[in-house]
């Protein structure tokens, strides 16, 4: 029972759970004192400098010494994170794949995005906000190879090494390997500190977000991510045994793993189910009765806290009736014997698991076997462990997955099997390993799983396997900077540019193979993508942002929409700023000759947002628009065939849908 508190909140306290919720980064610690045996006192603190840096378009100056994260260039990072961009993303239709696998079709609700990924995350911040149920990436491991993403962190050696602080008085160099000693790690994290900082307000409240990588960064990605989320959504690290026999690139010790790295928007409210049992777990439920197949496991506590003095109210005696192993926490007739919960070993006392309630409670969940514990026998009490009671049983996610499966080996004979050759890829990740990822979170329908290090688009081929194994229909986005291919490589040799062209023909082959081997079970299966591409904004001369949809449709004569850029473009740009989601159905229709666009939401049957781009734009165009009634409606601001239509709009949709919001762009 609780007690009241009898007094009001400590607001102080309210508002530092909430900067802590918003800016975890800015948690601190610091000396606010000193006891009377000289010991500090440390209290919880907020960062002002870092709180400052988070809510400023500049470079903020102060203080270095702090117990903190830090590195060169990290202002620079975070600024680059909270910058505002004059971007958008463009359709290619022509490379997109529909849903049942038609090229150039668009239904699918697949994302393939074209780009630099910390753009692009930037420009998915306002429509997936909050909506991204699980985040994969294979980043760059740093292994001492060029670097594609550059994000004008550059400076030259000297100027680093001043302001690392390697200089000693005299301007003597102090350390000798400066390329493994400090930029070698600041280049790594400039790269992925913004992005995974953003790609945090992407994740739902019960999301996570994955990471690949290997001993060169492992310290250094925790850092990261123990800033961004904070140290307590920490899920846990994993280590996949991807190299048996050893890698023999890594110095003195051959390794046999690396590891993924994962952490919850909220740990409290965290997806992670566990898997399934496999074969040989499932091996150990032996016995059945009338509820179903069950396990053996003993009820006396194994480990923590087993002594009775730990727990006493835990050691009690346990009657059996020994006719039929029913227990009972009183001596009943027929309960002829007794068991105690002994330390076999020892012979000291120890605890059950169960306190007397919830034996009294759940006694038919539970029975006695005779055992051989020395020369005689004694009664011990078994808990019957059911395997499908309450639905289908997992376990815990383990800390090492050494399955066969996970050798990085099979991502090799994978995109072999599919290209027909060797060399097209290399070092991708196996679909078994993304699957497995999948395959331990809760679902829901339309779960999105993002990717903004596609590579070889491995997680798209997993979303669509899994589904297909499973029947569910989760979505991805893959993100891929369209990196040039080597000119020496078998992927130069085959015809593909850059990685793009990979990742894309990759799921183009493996949609249509795991659809031909599932058969009619893969009826409804989405094989397909809307290829996406990063470009400037479609406004010319300005810097674009939501602001420049305004309601008003006198105040504008100029048209400055780019020369070169389609309905379609201009569409994208709107839903971008509308945060409408990328895969929502499209239908072209034409009204008043002029074309329409009536855009649906995925679960949303009525029209949400509708655009018209085209000139001359009648009243009778603006009437069948306004009665659709949309949430939205978007119009060109130069595109009113006449004054009259302008002078009318408005009261147009206060006749037939006034609670629409109109804009212009």
């Amino acid at each position: 029972m609780d007690k009241l508190k009898m007094h009001t909140s400590n607001q102080a306290d309210e508002n530092y759970k909430k900067l802590a919720a918003l800016f975890p980064n800015a948690v601190t610690e610091t000396i606010t004192g000193y006891d009377l045996e000289g010991k500090p006192i440390i209290e919880r603190a907020i960062d002002k400098d870092v709180l400052m840096q988070e809510i400023s378009a500049h470079v903020v100056e102060g203080r270095e010494e702090r117990y903190q994260f830090t590195w060169p260039d990290k202002k620079k990072a975070m600024l680059a994170a909270n910058a505002p961009i004059a971007a958008t993303l463009r359709p290619v239709m022509e490379e997109s794949v529909g849903k049942d696998g038609t090229p150039g079709g668009w239904d699918s609700q697949n994302l393939y995005i074209e780009g630099d990924n910390l753009d692009v995350l930037k420009l998915l911040q306002e429509t997936y906000l909050g909506k991204v149920k699980m985040i994969y990436i294979d980043p760059p491991y740093n292994t001492g190879n060029d670097f594609v993403y550059e994000d004008d962190f550059a400076e030259n050696v000297d100027e680093y090494l001043a302001r690392s602080g390697q200089f000693d008085d005299q301007g003597n160099r102090l350390e000798q390997n400066t390329e493994s000693n400090g930029r070698y790690h600041t280049d790594w994290l400039n790269m992925l500190f913004p992005r995974v900082k953003i790609a945090k307000n992407l994740l739902s409240d019960d999301g996570i977000i994955v990471i690949s990588i290997d001993e060169h960064e492992i310290d250094n990605c925790t850092k990261i991510c123990d800033e961004i989320f904070g140290r307590v959504n920490r899920v846990g690290i994993i280590i996949i045994k991807s190299n048996p026999r050893g890698s023999m690139a890594s110095g003195v010790v051959a390794n046999l793993h690396e590891y993924l790295v994962i952490y919850a928007k909220n740990n409290m409210n965290t997806c992670i189910i566990g898997h399934v049992l496999d074969e040989e777990m499932t091996s150990e439920y032996k016995y059945s009765d009338e509820i179903g197949k069950y396990r053996l496991l003993g009820l006396r506590m194994r480990g923590g806290f087993w002594r009775r003095s730990d727990r006493p109210n835990l050691f009690y005696p346990i009657y059996i009736n020994p006719s039929t192993g029913e227990v009972a926490t009183v001596e009943l007739t027929g309960f002829t014997e007794k068991a105690i919960p002994i330390q076999p070993t020892t012979n000291e006392d120890g605890t059950w698991r169960w306190s007397k309630e919830k034996v009294n409670a759940d006694a038919k969940e539970l029975i006695a076997r005779p055992v051989k514990r020395g020369d005689g026998i004694v009664w011990d009490v078994y808990q019957k462990d059911y395997l499908d009671k309450n639905g289908e049983r997992r376990t815990k996610i383990k800390s090492i997955w050494d399955a066969p499966e996970m050798n990085y080996q099979t991502a090799t004979v994978e995109i072999k099997e599919l290209f027909g050759k060797s060399g097209i890829f290399d070092y991708a990740k196996p679909v078994f390993l993304i699957s497995q990822l999948l395959k331990m979170i809760d679902y829901k329908k339309d779960d999105i799983v993002l990717d903004f290090f596609s590579g070889a688009a491995t997680t798209a081929h997993a979303v669509i396997k899994t589904n297909a194994e499973e029947n569910r229909n989760r979505r991805f986005i893959m993100i891929q900077l369209p990196e040039l291919t080597d000119d020496k490589t078998e992927a130069k040799k085959a015809g593909y540019k850059n990685i793009c062209e990979i990742g894309k023909e990759r799921i183009r082959r493996a949609g249509k193979k795991i659809k031909e081997e599932s058969g009619l079970t893969a009826a409804n299966l989405d094989i397909g993508f809307r290829v996406l591409r990063l470009d400037s904004s479609n406004i010319e001369d300005v810097y674009y942002n939501p602001d420049e949809l305004s309601r008003d449709l006198l105040g504008r004569t100029v048209d400055n929409i780019k020369i070169d850029r389609t309905p379609e473009d201009l569409l994208f740009q709107v839903m971008l700023d509308l945060g409408v989601d990328l895969s929502s159905t499209i239908e072209e229709r034409v009204i008043a000759d002029k074309k329409v666009f009536i855009v649906k939401p995925t679960g949303v049957e009525a029209a949400y947002l509708v655009v018209c781009f085209d000139d001359g734009v009648t009243a009778e165009t603006v009437t069948e628009i306004a009665k659709m009634k949309p949430y939205y409606a978007v119009f060109r601001d130069s595109g009113m065939a006449s004054d009259s239509v302008v002078t009318n709009f408005d009261q147009i949709f206060r006749t037939y849908s006034p609670q629409t919001e109109r804009k212009v762009l």
